[in-house]
C-alpha cells in the first residue's frame, strides 16, 4: 500500500493531482528578453517538469512591477504568448505549473522599467545597496514614491488582471510573492511601511493589503488556485528584524485562511545566513492552516520526507538543486550525487548554465 504521506507519492493542491511533493522553488533567471517569456524558458520549465509542481520565478503582475532587468511580465498579449509556450512544453510532460506573481517594489531601477513606469512602495523608505542594470551596469537604489490610494488601488486590480492573463496563458494557479522584501511585504512590515492610512499603522491594517489581493485574486481566478509565499524572519531586501513578528504573521495566517485560499509557501532562509524560522513558527502556521503548506528553505531528502510524513508540511519546495539537475526528483529518488550550480550564470543571458545541466543518466 502506497504511503500518501511520503515524499514521492502523489499529492493534490486544491483540484490539481501532482505526481509527488517535491516543489521547484521560485528563483529568479533573468532569460526574458524584453520582459517576454520565450522559446529557451519553456525549455527551461520542461526539463523539470517531472517535480510535482513547478513554481516559476518571480512574474510581474503590472510594468511597475519589473524592478529587475530580463525578468518577466505577465500582464501584455506578448508575454502571454510567451508563457503559454512555457505551460505547454510542462503540460506536455504530464507537469504542474503555476506563476508567482512578484511586484517588486522599491527593490528596483527607472533603468529597469519600462517607459511611463513608476518605481513605488507603500512609503518612501531609502533602501541601501545597489541595482543592477543593463543600461548602467550597478546603480544606487533611487527612492521609490510613496504609493497614493490610486496606486495602492491600481496595483491591487494589477494582480487580478495578471492572475486572468495567467490562467488564459495556461497556468494552473498564481502564487502571490509576500516575501523577500518586494511589495506585498513592504506593506507588511513596519519598516517600509509607516502610513497612517487603510493600508498602514497596525498590524491589521499593514496586513491588508496582502489579505485584498488574495481576496480579489481568488474571486477573480478561483481561491482554490491560488496560494501565496511569506518569509517572517527574511532580511532579504532591506528588511530589518522587528519586535511582534510572531503575533503579526500569525494574524496574517489567519485572515488569510479566511479567503480560501489554497496554500501557503513558507520559505526559511536560516540556511544562507539569515535569521532561521523558529519551529514554533512553523508549528503554529500547520496548526492554523486547514490546507495546503509548503515549506522550502535548505532542505534535502531527509528533512523533506521527515516533514513531510509528520505532516508539518505538505509539499517541499527545493531551490538551487533544481537549478543544475533539471532530473533532481529522479536523483534524490535513486540517492544519486547532485551537480553543483554554476553562480556565475544565475542571472546572465543565454543557454549556458540554464538548459546545459546534464542528466544523471
Amino acid at each position: 500500500m502506497t504511503d500518501l504521506r511520503a515524499l514521492f507519492a502523489p499529492a493534490t493542491l486544491g483540484a490539481l493531482s501532482l505526481r509527488n511533493r517535491i516543489a521547484m522553488a521560485p528563483m529568479t533567471r533573468s532569460r526574458a528578453i524584453d520582459n517576454v517569456p520565450n522559446e529557451l524558458m519553456a525549455e527551461y520549465y520542461a526539463q523539470r517538469a517531472d517535480a510535482g509542481l513547478i513554481i516559476t520565478e518571480g512574474t510581474a503582475p503590472s510594468p511597475e512591477g519589473l524592478g529587475y532587468a530580463r525578468i518577466p511580465g505577465v500582464f501584455s498579449d506578448a508575454q502571454a504568448a510567451g508563457w503559454k509556450k512555457v505551460t505547454d512544453a510542462v503540460h506536455a510532460k504530464g507537469g504542474r505549473i503555476v506563476v508567482q506573481l512578484m511586484h517588486t517594489g522599491r527593490v528596483g531601477h527607472p533603468a529597469n522599467l519600462p517607459a511611463g513606469a513608476r518605481l513605488l512602495a507603500p512609503s518612501a523608505v531609502p533602501m541601501s545597496g545597489e541595482m543592477y542594470t543593463d543600461a548602467k551596469g550597478p546603480q544606487p537604489y533611487p527612492v521609490a514614491e510613496a504609493m497614493s490610494a490610486a496606486d495602492v488601488e491600481a496595483a491591487l486590480e494589477g494582480y487580478v488582471h495578471a492572475s486572468k492573463t495567467a490562467i488564459a496563458a495556461g497556468f494552473d494557479g498564481v502564487e502571490l510573492h509576500g516575501a523577500n522584501g518586494y511589495l506585498i511585504e513592504q506593506f507588511l512590515h513596519p519598516h517600509t511601511n509607516r502610513r497612517d492610512d487603510a493600508w498602514g499603522g497596525s498590524v491589521e491594517r499593514r496586513n491588508a493589503f496582502a489579505v485584498e489581493a488574495a481576496r480579489r485574486v481568488g474571486a477573480a481566478i478561483g481561491a482554490n488556485r491560488v496560494g501565496i509565499r511569506l518569509s517572517p524572519y527574511g532580511v532579504f531586501n532591506d528588511m530589518p528584524p522587528y519586535e511582534g513578528v510572531d503575533e503579526a504573521f500569525f494574524a496574517l495566517i489567519e485572515s488569510l485562511a479566511a479567503t480560501g485560499i489554497e496554500f501557503v509557501h513558507l520559505v526559511n532562509h536560516g540556511s544562507m545566513g539569515t535569521p532561521p524560522v523558529p519551529a514554533s513558527l512553523i508549528e503554529g502556521l500547520r496548526k492554523r492552516w486547514a490546507r495546503t503548506v509548503i515549506l522550502s528553505g535548505g532542505y534535502d531528502r531527509a528533512r523533506a520526507e521527515a516533514d513531510v510524513a509528520s505532516g508539518l508540511a505538505d509539499l517541499v519546495a527545493f531551490g538551487r538543486p533544481f537549478l543544475s539537475n533539471p532530473d533532481l526528483v529522479a536523483r534524490l529518488k535513486s540517492g544519486a550525487a547532485l551537480s553543483p550550480p554554476d553562480f556565475s550564470t544565475f542571472y546572465t543571458p543565454g543557454a549556458k548554465g540554464y538548459t546545459d545541466y546534464p542528466t544523471a543518466g
